[in-house]
């Protein structure tokens, strides 16, 4: 009986911890996430395109990246999230699908996304040897498809296949579906 009770006081020191750890700001942001998601999963789940891009351009952008990695760990995939949100070289968080490593980069924009952005990213992606989806609300351009020429590691997630991540419809990532 006492090995239960020992048992049970470590695990609730251990998630009293993991709540402690994370600051307010992002326990406030990962809500903001969390409730967004409830609602693209609920009763908002049919709406409009242009309607879900709208309410997310309207998030706090860090919440926006939070939003992301929900709807990733809610898919069944392993999250690696930032310690803290500036100063994160780029790197916006991490998704492990299936069995590969991918690193997040997430912009709210309201028009096109930038050209040199993507090839930053792209850039950043080489350098680590690592897979990279450049994740975005606004519209992708010629120019920023031209940036990922000959950068076969990133792929760029938007429009309809961002509202089927957003909302659990089914999403194909590097030609598997997630």
């Amino acid at each position: 009986m006492l090995i239960f009770i020992a048992a049970g006081l470590v695990l609730l020191a251990a998630l009293l911890l993991r709540i402690a750890h994370v600051p307010i700001r992002h326990r406030w942001r990962r809500r903001q996430a969390r409730t967004m998601w409830e609602q693209f999963h609920g009763c908002d789940r049919y709406q409009p395109a242009a309607r879900v891009f709208a309410r997310v351009r309207a998030m706090d952008p860090l919440a926006f990246e939070e939003l992301l990695l929900t709807c990733f760990e809610a898919r069944g995939h392993k999250v690696v999230r930032n310690r803290r949100y500036t100063g994160d070289g780029g790197v916006d968080g991490r998704v492990v699908l299936h069995g590969m490593v991918w690193l997040l980069q997430t912009k709210r924009y309201d028009s096109a996304v930038r050209p040199e952005h993507v090839h930053s990213f792209a850039l950043l992606c080489a350098r680590q040897r690592q897979l990279g989806l450049f994740v975005h609300t606004g519209r992708t351009g010629g120019m920023s498809r031209d940036a990922l020429a000959g950068q076969s590691r990133v792929e760029i997630l938007s429009g309809d296949r961002l509202v089927a991540l957003l909302t659990g419809r089914p999403l194909s990532i590097g030609g598997r579906e997630i």
